[in-house]
C-alpha cells in the first residue's frame, strides 16, 4: 500500500512540473508586445505598434531606411484645418521622439512629451509648394543618434466637396 501511495505522490509532482514546464515554455513563445503610439484627430484615433522595433535597444544601422519606409498599417483621414494630436507611450517620451515625412526627418531635436498638437496643414504640402493627398508619418524613438523604434501611420485628406 506503501509503494502505491508513493508512486501516486510521485505521478501527481511529475505532472505538476511538467504543467508548469509547459507553462514557461508558452510564456516563453510569446512576443513582448511593443510600446503604442497614437494618433487622434477630432474623435476618430489609431493606434499602433512599431514597424521596427528592438526592445529599446538601436535597431541596426542597414534596415533604419527600410523601417522608415515601410506602409503604413494605419490610416486616419484628416482635413486641412483639423489639429492632428500624437501621443506615446512614457518609456518612448522618456528617449525622445521626432516625426519624419515620407521618410525624411522633419525637426532636428527630438520631443520629450508624451502628448503633441500639430495643424493638418503641415503635413500635405511640399517645400516646392505642391500639395498631395495623403503623407506617410513614421514616429521614431531615439537615443542620442541612434533610432530605436518606428511606428507608422499615413494621413489621408479629406476630400472636399
Amino acid at each position: 500500500m506503501t509503494v502505491a501511495f508513493s508512486s501516486g505522490k510521485a505521478r501527481r509532482a511529475a505532472v505538476a512540473l511538467g504543467a508548469v514546464s509547459a507553462g514557461l515554455l508558452v510564456l516563453s513563445a510569446c512576443d513582448k508586445p511593443t510600446p503604442l503610439a497614437t494618433v487622434t484627430v477630432g474623435s476618430d484615433s489609431v493606434s499602433t505598434e512599431a514597424t521596427c522595433y528592438n526592445d529599446g535597444e538601436a535597431v541596426k544601422e542597414s534596415e533604419i531606411q527600410g523601417c522608415l519606409n515601410k506602409k503604413a498599417g494605419k490610416t486616419i483621414t484628416v482635413a486641412v484645418d483639423d489639429k492632428i494630436r500624437f501621443g506615446v507611450e512614457p518609456e518612448i517620451a522618456e528617449k525622445g521622439w521626432t516625426l519624419f515625412i515620407g521618410g525624411q526627418q522633419a525637426e532636428q531635436e527630438p520631443y520629450h512629451k508624451t502628448y503633441r498638437t500639430i495643424p493638418a496643414n503641415a503635413f500635405f504640402s511640399s517645400q516646392t509648394g505642391e500639395t498631395s493627398n495623403s503623407a506617410q508619418i513614421s514616429i521614431v524613438e531615439t537615443s542620442g543618434k541612434k533610432l530605436t523604434g518606428v511606428w507608422q501611420v499615413e494621413l489621408k485628406k479629406e476630400q472636399e466637396s
